[in-house]
């Protein structure tokens, strides 16, 4: 049942054949956790709350700054210096204010993302560095959470789908990087730069794929890496394997080739 208002807001995704009344209804009762409020979680989080997600949670630390805003577009000029959940959050709710969400002030790591992430449905990670990915990963993967992975550096960008709990053939992030890169390997944004679009360009996609796990449309991401070229105005896929000796979801047996 929809509100007469909420026939009129999510009527372009009703009439759509993949979506309808049901695949609108699985949106507002879902339950999705952004890791990172900046750059990819910007996007994710407009378009997510625009789309009708029910609860969203914000996860982030740090607060607004100035050089931020060319790629944070969730962030205006008024709320530097506000911390980047809530000015997400009120971003958020002025284009959705039935949208719930959830502030998580707090920095991810080993000993708190599985109590984070556990009251989500699903989780899409937007941060910058491995040992959160890391973790996030680890607390999806025991909890069986689907996790939408993003990272952009420079003018490329890279997007991935991790459900390895469902077994063989699906890979987990240490199947696609078994040790952490050296610390002078991989710039920071402040230390290599970033185009702000490619970021957006990546989001997006990001939360395309969020909306394709919840309602279980298309093909998932799971096993396949795709690679943005912003210079070459190119997209590609490569496929991911399964390590079958991998120390962190070796464990995980059995078959599966849904979207969980």
């Amino acid at each position: 049942m929809f509100t007469e208002q909420q026939m009129l807001r999510y009527a372009r995704h009703i009439v759509l054949p993949e979506i309808g009344g049901t695949g609108q209804a699985r949106l507002l009762e879902a339950k999705v956790l952004l890791v990172g409020a900046g750059g990819l979680g910007s996007p994710l989080a407009l378009y997510l709350a625009a789309a009708g997600v029910g609860t969203l949670g914000l996860v982030d630390h740090d607060q607004v700054e100035l050089s931020n805003l060319h790629r944070q577009i969730a962030h205006p000029t008024t709320q530097v210096g506000m911390a980047k959940t809530e000015s997400a959050r009120l971003s958020a709710l002025a284009l959705n204010p039935e949208t719930v969400i959830r502030r998580h002030d707090v920095k991810i790591d080993p000993d708190n993302a599985a109590a984070v992430v556990e009251g989500y449905d699903l989780v899409a990670d937007g941060t910058d560095n491995f040992d959160s990915r890391d973790a996030v990963h680890g607390a999806c993967l025991r909890l069986g959470k689907p996790l939408v992975s993003a990272a952009v550096q420079g003018l490329e960008g890279q997007l991935t789908t991790f459900k390895a709990y469902l077994g063989t053939p699906h890979p987990c992030y240490r199947c696609l990087f078994p040790s952490p890169p050296p610390p002078d390997l991989i710039p920071t944004c402040a230390q290599g730069g970033v185009l702000g679009p490619a970021v957006g360009v990546i989001g997006s996609l990001a939360a395309v794929e969020v909306v394709k796990e919840i309602l279980g449309l298309g093909d998932s991401l799971s096993g396949t890496l795709l690679l943005y070229d912003a210079l070459g105005a190119r997209l590609r896929n490569i496929r991911i394997t399964r390590l079958p000796d991998c120390p962190v979801c070796g464990t995980y047996g059995g078959s599966g080739n849904g979207h969980g």
